[in-house]
């Protein structure tokens, strides 16, 4: 496979159209998060009821991701964005009403998620078929760092729109973004037909049928396997996000340690996402399995309580190595049939995310009985053992790969 260049990536004009659809998507799913943060305690003066709002915007991808995606492979792919994306921005002007109750708001906002994962897995099966080869994981990378400074300028700015309009129309802005989205989709993406294994005049296998096939294919493919199980080591060291402030606490910081703290390991991501499109493709899936040890290892020195600035460092460390859901991420995509692409991205998504929370959850529970310095040296360690469990599995199915080829 050759190596691509970020000019021949960007040369490809639906990619382009893609990419600003995904950064408007983004930005608007964080000025969202602020407004209706501000909205619901404003209404409620209740912590609780925020933290549970906030929370309100993550939780609805575990359950959609694997039972909506599906639609990504049953109809036109740029069809089924342009529709999400409409229909988000209908949810979000209808939650800028400032007469409708605090339930009601909240059930838009499920709708509102519950619309982000066909429009993910849309957008992610379509990449792979607009950029080829290389291309793609170059591709994927501009997505993946530009996501991470659209997650802050989403904050930042959601911040700000607030005060300077209100929750209302903060949300009114984000539903322009989606409109946006959807334009940019509608004019630079090209109309291409449902993907389909059927042959002609066969009559289609039910929705669910479709959703079982797709979670069947990744469980019974060791490479896709074992690059979920990669994924979900994200989920031991993606831990220090949730105990970041407590930690701070721990050596004697503040706010503002916590800030550099929270800070460091996304910055360290856009580092090594950038260094590691820099190998030949070949290197990059061979170390994928020491790679994701690498993210881990670093949490384990938490136990030494080193100090900010090493906490800094050894942070950063950890997202760089975590750099390898890159190549992982865009290995597996191009590995599944094109008819599948969308559930399959759904099952994996899911695996992601879910186990990001419940390692979060976990490392608020030890950091609750013993010390947060402690609780992540224990995820650290338990993420190395996952990551090489994993990794060896990921070899093991290379090699399959090889002698069957």
């Amino acid at each position: 496979m050759t190596k691509a260049r970020w000019r021949d990536v960007f040369g490809h004009p639906e990619f382009r159209a893609l990419f600003m659809a995904g950064v408007l998507s983004v930005i608007g799913d964080q000025l969202a998060r602020v407004a209706l943060s501000v909205l619901v305690f404003e209404r409620t003066e209740s912590a609780g009821l925020t933290a549970l709002t906030y929370a309100l915007t993550y939780i609805p991808d575990l359950v959609f991701g694997p039972l909506l995606a599906g639609f990504a492979d049953r109809y036109p792919r740029r069809r089924v964005m342009i529709i999400t994306d409409l229909a988000r921005a209908v949810l979000v002007a209808a939650m800028a009403v400032d007469a409708l109750p605090l339930l009601v708001v909240i059930l838009l906002l499920v709708g509102l998620q519950a619309f982000g994962s066909p429009f993910n897995a849309a957008r992610a099966a379509t990449l792979p078929v607009v950029l080829p080869d290389d291309h793609y994981v170059l591709g994927k990378a501009a997505n993946d760092m530009v996501v991470q400074f659209s997650q802050v300028l989403g904050f930042g700015t959601g911040g700000l729109a607030v005060v300077a309009v209100g929750t209302s129309g903060a949300l009114l802005l984000d539903s322009a973004t989606f409109l946006l989205s959807a334009a940019f989709i509608g004019f630079g993406v090209r109309h291409r037909p449902a993907p389909s294994q059927q042959s002609e005049g066969e009559p289609r296998r039910s929705y669910f049928k479709d959703l079982v096939a797709g979670a069947s294919l990744v469980a019974r493919t060791p490479s896709l396997r074992a690059l979920v199980a990669l994924a979900t080591v994200a989920g031991f060291y993606v831990t220090v996000e949730g105990l970041a402030v407590p930690y701070a606490d721990e050596i004697g910081g503040g706010a503002e340690a916590a800030g550099l703290l929270l800070a460091a390991q996304p910055a360290g991501a856009v580092l090594g996402m950038w260094l590691i499109t820099l190998w030949p493709p070949e290197r990059r899936m061979r170390f994928l399995g020491p790679l994701a040890i690498a993210a881990c290892v670093p949490l384990v020195f938490c136990a030494l309580k080193p100090g900010l600035a090493v906490t800094v460092l050894l942070w950063g460390l950890s997202g760089v190595a975590s750099s390898y859901h890159l190549p992982a991420s865009a290995s597996f995509v191009q590995a599944v049939p094109d008819h599948q692409r969308g559930q399959a991205f759904g099952v994996a998504s899911t695996a992601l995310k879910s186990s990001q929370g419940l390692g979060i959850l976990l490392a608020g529970v030890l950091a609750e009985r013993f010390t947060p310095s402690l609780a992540l040296a224990v995820m650290g360690a338990a993420g190395v053992v996952t990551a090489v469990v994993a990794g060896s599995a990921w070899r093991q199915a290379r090699r399959i790969s090889v002698k069957s080829a």
